[in-house]
């Protein structure tokens, strides 16, 4: 704590930071950023990481190109959802390097489910240490980086590594559906460096609550959240972190069932609700039946986007959903880039 009673960025709670609107504003039109992700990363070491780490997520490993990235799930042997997670190819100095980038909450579960079919691989999960994860997002995101010698990549779903101010510094840009979002790595002893260059490029902090809101209107799931342990992965609609093509993987036996002989029930959407905001958990009803559950819903200006765990027959009803605080509608996409900003100030 600074001799004034400050906090230093990394001394401060993300998720207690004020000015909820005008983070919305950075996140949608200008450029906001995370000092401290909550994310992990382990290094897939060993003469079969290719051919063991493909058996083991549900999307491509083996075709992706240097510098790419995909997201995968993680299931078990009755294809249920164990948690998710992105594969980088490249970096570390070699275009065959592998690697894992996971949810800090997810990643003491995962690496013990993966070490378990660990068997007579030469295969090594090696943790990455002495770094910190900062994001960035918003349109000016690429903008506000070059501003402060950070090349963006261009692509979704690809990273860069470059020097900056004397240390390595890894930018990957991840997947969205409304405004850039990207990952800086850099050296831990390195964060406050880069977060005072953000901040003197125009760039406003924003909290936990910020990107939970960004998120939602996105569209995006959370694992333990909106996605959980006994759902199937076309349950869940993350249909970009499946392959059905690339050969074994554990579960892919159920996924593959499930894709020839008929679809699931029940589908994660997105909803826009016309009403009062509803809590997790509140029950949907198609013609007073019940239709599903809410599992994530957020404000955006005069807005209100979420995601629900639907019945199949609620969504394709096109009829309106009601709840306990008003009605909802299924969204057929996220809303546009210049739909949130008119909510945005």
């Amino acid at each position: 704590m600074a001799l004034d009673g400050t906090k230093s960025t990394a001394e401060r709670t993300a998720g207690a930071l004020d000015a909820l609107a005008g983070e919305h504003a950075a996140l949608c039109r200008g450029a906001g950023f995370h000092s401290t992700l909550a994310l992990a990363r382990r290094r897939v070491r060993g003469e079969d990481r290719f051919r063991w780490l493909s058996g083991m997520v549900t999307n491509t490993v083996n075709e992706l190109g240097a510098g790419q990235g995909a997201l995968s799930l993680v299931l078990n042997a009755q294809g249920r959802i164990q948690g998710d997670l992105m594969v980088w190819r490249g970096g570390a100095g070699s275009a065959d390097a592998l690697e894992l980038e996971l949810d800090a909450a997810q990643a003491e579960k995962l690496i013990a489910h993966f070490e378990k079919f660990i068997i007579m691989d030469d295969v090594e999960l090696v943790a990455v240490d002495g770094v910190a994860a900062v994001g960035v997002y918003g349109p000016q995101s690429a903008q506000v980086l070059a501003s402060v010698g950070i090349e963006a990549p261009g692509q979704q779903l690809s990273q860069k590594s470059m020097d900056w101010q004397g240390s390595e510094l890894l930018v990957r840009r991840q997947f969205s559906t409304v405004v850039p979002r990207f990952t800086l790595w850099c050296a831990a002893g390195q964060r406050d460096e880069l977060t005072a260059a953000l901040q003197g490029a125009g760039v406003v902090e924003v909290g936990d609550a910020a990107l939970e809101t960004l998120r939602v209107v996105e569209g995006i799931p959370r694992y333990g959240v909106d996605v959980v342990e006994k759902d199937l992965p076309q349950e869940s609609s993350l249909t970009r972190a499946l392959h059905f093509s690339k050969g074994c993987y554990l579960g892919q036996e159920i996924v593959e069932r499930i894709r020839s002989r008929g679809n699931v029930h029940r589908h994660l959407r997105q909803l826009e609700f016309m009403g009062e905001l509803p809590r997790p958990g509140a029950e949907l009803q198609l013609d007073a039946a019940p239709a599903g559950t809410v599992t994530s819903a957020a404000s955006l200006g005069g807005r209100i986007f979420g995601l629900a765990m639907l019945k199949a027959e609620a969504e394709t009803s096109g009829a309106e959903l009601g709840y306990a605080g008003g009605n909802a509608r299924v969204m057929p996409q996220p809303p546009s880039l210049e739909e949130v900003q008119r909510e945005t100030v």
